[in-house]
C-alpha cells in the first residue's frame, strides 16, 4: 500500500458520509487506544461564567496560585520550603522569599495548592491562594 500524504488523507475523508467517517474514528480510536473527544473540562473552564456569577466561578475554579504573602520571622525555614516545593536553587529560593509578596506556585489544582500553603505556614509564612 502507498503512503498517502495528509492532503490526499484529507481529499478521501471529503468522499466520506457522515456515518463512514464516524465509523473511520471508532475503528482509529480502537486501533491505537486513543480517544478522539475533546476534553470536556478544558471547554468548561474556557467558557462564560454561569448565571451565579463571581460566587460559581470561584466553586469551579480548578488551578490556583500560591501567593507567598510575608515571610515571617523564620526566613530560612520559608526558604527551605520554597525550595522543597519548587525545582529552585537556593539563590533562586531567597530571591523569591525577599521578594514577597510573589507567586511559589501557579496553576496548581487544590490539593496541591492546600498542600504548599500548609507547609509554609508552618514555616511561619503568610500564604494566599488565588
Amino acid at each position: 500500500m502507498a503512503k498517502l500524504t495528509p492532503e490526499e488523507l484529507i481529499e478521501a475523508f471529503k468522499e466520506l458520509t457522515l456515518v463512514e467517517l464516524n465509523d473511520f474514528v471508532k475503528k482509529f480510536e480502537e486501533e491505537f487506544k486513543v480517544t478522539a473527544a475533546a476534553p470536556v473540562a478544558a471547554v468548561a473552564a474556557g467558557g462564560a461564567p454561569a448565571a451565579g456569577g463571581e460566587a460559581a466561578a470561584e466553586e469551579e475554579k480548578s488551578d490556583f496560585d500560591v501567593i507567598l504573602a510575608e515571610i515571617g520571622d523564620k526566613k530560612v525555614q520559608v526558604i527551605k520550603e520554597v525550595r522543597a516545593l519548587t525545582s529552585l536553587g537556593l539563590k533562586e529560593a531567597k530571591d523569591l522569599v525577599d521578594s514577597a509578596p510573589k507567586a511559589v506556585l501557579e496553576g496548581v489544582d487544590k490539593e496541591a495548592a492546600d498542600k504548599a500553603k500548609e507547609a509554609l505556614e508552618a514555616a511561619g509564612a503568610k500564604v494566599e491562594l488565588k
